[in-house]
């Protein structure tokens, strides 16, 4: 059976409310008391409630992260980041994975919001922020992560994926490329959209050139492969000559489909192929994956940052934008 702060406090021969006082404020407690307390729970092996310290204090030491995708290698690295930050101020990162699901995304956020947590970080899957908004509300300060916003009463960090977009699609341009696809859904997500609508801008500027969308229901290796078995043999008759995917995962898993089959197409000879994020895995593909990549881990640092800041008294929410990099590899080169 667990020990109990009503143990601890008898064996030190204090109030519960000085063990309390001890755990949470020592600075108000002797030194010599303190000691004696420590040395209690040191002999009965007592163990914090980190519940029943949230409830009494009104919020835990936590904060909450709900990702879109944590197999996706692109949110364990923001995650590290978060919680490298959180260390340094001594709290600690809950992970939880929406799995690009609207009602998954809803019950980790009522599941954080119910363990009191100090606050929120979200990679939102819908446009509306209204529940988010509920959750602010009642008391708990929100950062959306991986996501711009023009509503500026929400902290948010991000890389400008619409200027993403048009490096990707501009280098396959520059690289001669003129018949362009890109791949990435569902279109429901910001991100994927804004990397299109930059990759459009780009590929509307030159005459010869045209780009179609080819919708996946979701951003996953799998989808890859299955979108890259399908475009195969529109490569190989010469109707594609460019791919842009929304991110790594989706190159990685076109560039499998594309390669495999009876009647493989060459990267970069028929088709050129462009990611985004630049995951590890992009550089260690059979042909090393051109990419968009995004400071992943100062992602994760920042949100944390910025949710600090909110806790300030008075303070403003700042919308933070990375700016992207382009990485050239082999699957892009001439």
């Amino acid at each position: 059976m667990a020990v109990s702060v009503k143990e601890v406090a008898a064996r030190a021969g204090v109030s519960v409310g000085t063990v309390s006082n001890v755990l949470n404020r020592p600075d108000m407690v002797k030194a010599e008391t303190v000691e004696k307390v420590h040395a209690a729970i040191d002999e009965l092996g007592y163990v914090p409630n980190a519940a029943a310290q949230a409830l009494r204090e009104g919020q835990s030491r936590s904060i909450g992260f709900v990702a879109l995708d944590v197999t996706n290698p692109f949110f364990t690295d923001v995650a590290r980041g978060a919680e490298r930050e959180a260390a340094r101020k001594g709290l600690s990162v809950l992970l939880a994975n929406s799995d690009e699901n609207a009602e998954r995304e809803q019950s980790h956020i009522e599941l954080f919001e119910r363990g009191r947590v100090r606050g929120l970080l979200v990679s939102p899957l819908a446009e509306d922020l209204g529940r988010l908004r509920d959750v602010r509300r009642r008391g708990i300060p929100v950062v959306l992560v991986d996501r711009g916003t023009e509503d500026t009463s929400f902290a948010s960090v991000a890389v400008d994926d619409v200027a993403g977009g048009e490096i990707a699609a501009r280098h396959l341009l520059d690289g001669g490329r003129r018949r362009l696809a890109f791949v990435g859904g569902p279109a429901s997500l910001r991100q994927v959209t804004d990397r299109y609508r930059g990759a459009a801008a780009a590929v509307a500027g030159i005459d010869d050139a045209t780009i179609e969308f080819v919708e996946t229901k979701a951003l996953s290796l799998r989808g890859g492969m299955r979108v890259g078995a399908e475009l195969r043999p529109r490569v190989a008759a010469g109707e594609i000559d460019g791919i842009f995917a929304a991110n790594d995962l989706l190159a990685i898993g076109l560039q499998q489909g594309l390669l495999g089959g009876d009647e493989p197409v060459t990267i970069p000879g028929d088709v050129a192929l462009v990611g985004y994020d630049d995951i590890s895995f992009a550089a260690a593909a059979v042909v090393p994956i051109t990419s968009i990549r995004q400071p992943r881990e100062l992602i994760g640092e920042t949100a944390v940052t910025l949710l600090e800041e909110l806790r300030e008294p008075d303070a403003q929410p700042r919308q933070v934008v990375f700016a992207p990099e382009l990485v050239v590899r082999a699957s892009s080169r001439a």
